[in-house]
């Protein structure tokens, strides 16, 4: 049965620089495997541990502290102590290439040192699956990006408490009742434009029939002066 290859990535001991061990897990995510990664400052026992529950094919060791003499062959001794030493142990740091060789005897597998391509490490994850569980164990590396593709998108649902947007139509007759409501407000202007016309219209006409009467009355007064003279 075809089936991904699963890695545990781990950070031994005191090393808190963990950049790297993350950069490696994507790269080793993005080429199809299946990929824990379990946080800073493990111990071997903690990693071995790790190892088992997760029932992983790979253990994966991120040191930079210069103690990879001494936490290799540790992690190495609890994995052959728990019968899982048909796993492969392999990993990366600062080591040099004597103790690349020193640890490669004790029966760890490739490491890799400042420089090297995360492709590179993936290849040889992959080469070392396939000779042990032969081609047909190994699930092709685009599955899961084909699946991503292929699945079909799903709608998030309303948050508690927060009504549901509203479905076209529903905005469609909010849009007519907006438009009602423009026009009624433009219906309401424009009558109280011609109110004010209208009540403009009736001060000038008043104040017309009152300068008039007061001229005709000042007329009037001046008759009345002359006929008494």
């Amino acid at each position: 049965m075809q089936r991904k290859i699963r890695v545990l990535v781990a950070k031994p001991g005191l090393d808190g620089h963990d950049r790297g061990a993350k950069v490696v897990a994507a790269a080793l995510r993005d080429a199809g495997m299946e990929v824990i990664y379990t946080g800073l400052h493990q111990t071997p026992e903690q990693i071995v541990e790790a190892a088992l529950q997760e029932d992983v094919d790979v253990v994966a060791l991120s040191i930079l502290s210069g103690a990879h003499m001494t936490l290799f062959p540790e992690v190495l001794q609890l994995m052959r102590q728990r019968g899982i030493d048909d796993k492969l142990l392999t990993g990366g740091g600062i080591i040099s290439p004597e103790d690349m060789a020193a640890l490669g005897k004790m029966g760890v597998g490739r490491l890799f040192g400042p420089g090297s391509s995360t492709q590179e490490s993936a290849e040889y994850i992959r080469s070392w699956f396939v000779t042990k569980h032969g081609p047909q164990a190994l699930a092709p590396a685009l599955a899961t990006n084909d699946a991503a593709v292929a699945a079909p998108v799903r709608a998030a649902p309303a948050r508690p408490g927060r009504a549901a947007r509203p479905r076209p139509r529903a905005r469609a007759a909010q849009g007519k009742t907006k438009a009602k409501r423009a026009r009624g407000g433009a219906s309401r202007t424009r009558g109280a434009r011609a109110k004010a016309k209208s009540r403009a219209a009736s001060r000038t006409s008043s104040g017309k029939r009152r300068a008039a009467a007061s001229a005709s009355s000042r007329a009037r007064r001046k008759g009345a002066a002359r006929r008494r003279g």
